[in-house]
């Protein structure tokens, strides 16, 4: 059992930064990859960013490449999504889900491949 907490979503103007946190509890957590997933209103949950259970491989949405980074400490069990260069198009509650399998050493973009989720966090962006 995995259980998983956001925080760090908040109101913020366009170009500008927040930093998302997912701590994870469980023995397992470090030996399983986490992913940032988002749905905005009226639209599909869309993965965002992930990493694997070691840190060693990551993957970025390209509508976020180049402006968010995905990184984790296993020691404090907590995985953090980097936002920059925020934009209005980005506003949506942010998830953080824990993979099915322990040891993956890939990240997977499929929302059914993730068993754990997180009750989420808003993230707005005024323009």
């Amino acid at each position: 059992q995995v259980e998983l907490v956001e925080s760090g979503g908040d109101l913020v103007q366009a170009g500008g930064s927040l930093r998302l946190s997912c701590v994870g509890s469980g023995r397992t957590f470090g030996s399983i990859a986490v992913g940032w997933f988002r749905q905005a209103p009226g639209k599909e949950r869309e993965f965002v960013a992930g990493i694997n259970w070691n840190g060693g491989n990551s993957d970025l949405a390209s509508s976020v490449f180049g402006r968010f980074m995905v990184s984790r400490d296993n020691d404090r069990n907590i995985v953090y999504l980097q936002m920059n260069s925020l934009r209005a198009e980005d506003t949506a509650v942010y998830y953080c889900a824990a993979d099915r399998r322990a040891f993956r050493a890939v990240v997977l973009r499929t929302p059914s491949e993730y068993l754990y989720w997180g009750q989420g966090t808003q993230v707005t962006v005024s323009s």
